[in-house]
């Protein structure tokens, strides 16, 4: 649930659509959520290509708050993912990349042809903060992560201190392999917090590194909403 393509300029080249899926394939993973920095641009592409062979992509974004808090956001259908792109397009603080000096930011097709190259540099931050961008992504039915809350930089723990009690979050992202029941102790999290393992991939052979089990009915958007929520017997493992 937190892989970067080729989009996202610290990731490397070899993140295409044939590769990512490839790599998940290999991995046994059934869903992946496409995350590059502040775009949303090549989700939908890699939705459609992974679909023909049988893996489910949750398009979404790693969203950099005005605290630089990094935040996975999802969208059920490409209408509000859209929406959720002008959003970030508008809000964002406009760096700019000349020459991919920061890394390279292509938008793809499935056959790995660039559409267009985004010039302004995709980490940076957004100008709205944490729980302004939690309402917007909920506000579009979205589903809101903050990301590897176990890391020293852009977790949310490591950038504010605490998690802000108005805060509506659908579950907390880890990136280490460490065992949730220390990650509960750590931060003091109740068992009903869901935590997700993500492998925050840049690189073809960390996808699959890091992985969450979900008891679902079927693979859908909402199913994976109702799992996080523990809701009518869905759930994932908390291990």
């Amino acid at each position: 649930m937190h892989i970067h393509t080729v989009l996202s300029p610290c990731a490397d080249l070899e993140m295409t659509p044939k590769n990512i899926v490839g790599k998940a394939g290999e991995a046994g993973l059934d869903i992946i959520g496409i995350t590059d920095h502040n775009s949303t641009k090549n989700a939908v592409m890699m939705k459609k290509y992974a679909e023909q062979f049988g893996i489910h992509v949750l398009m979404g974004a790693e969203v950099t708050t005005k605290e630089e808090v990094h935040c996975l956001a999802f969208f059920e259908d490409e209408s509000k993912l859209s929406v959720f792109q002008k959003y970030l397009d508008t809000n964002i603080i406009h760096i700019p990349n000349p020459e991919g000096h920061f890394g390279y930011q292509p938008v793809i097709d499935a056959h790995e042809n660039v559409l267009e190259m985004v010039t302004d540099y995709l980490p940076a931050a957004l100008k709205k903060g944490i729980s302004e961008v939690q309402q917007k992504v909920h506000e579009l039915k979205g589903l809101f992560i903050p990301a590897h809350i176990d890391r020293p930089m852009n977790g949310i723990f490591a950038q504010l201190g605490f998690i802000p009690p108005e805060l509506k979050f659908d579950a907390l992202g880890i990136t280490g392999k460490t065992a949730a029941t220390f990650i509960r102790k750590k931060y003091g999290l109740g068992d009903d917090i869901s935590l997700v393992f993500n492998s925050d991939a840049h690189f073809p052979e960390q996808i699959g590194r890091n992985f969450t089990n979900f008891y679902l009915k079927k693979i859908n958007f909402s199913e994976i909403k109702m799992a996080l929520h523990r809701q009518q017997k869905r759930s994932i493992e908390d291990r």
